[in-house]
């Protein structure tokens, strides 16, 4: 007697209304729009945080 068996095909619930929808418009090849706007704020945080430090800088070898 075989411990487990798992069938061929798995039993089919039928197609959600919205799913069919999603998965019409979902496009696989593109990014999603907030991985954007995180890439962004990160750039822009960085140079805001490089520019800082080097007036720091600027500022102490000027004393």
């Amino acid at each position: 007697m075989p411990d487990q068996i798992t069938p061929a095909t798995p039993p089919s619930t039928g197609p959600l209304p919205a799913a069919g929808s999603a998965a019409r418009t979902y496009k696989e090849h593109k990014p999603p729009r907030g991985l954007y706007v995180r890439v962004f704020i990160y750039v822009v945080a960085t140079h805001v945080l490089l520019a800082f430090l080097s007036f720091l800088v600027f500022v102490a070898k000027t004393r």
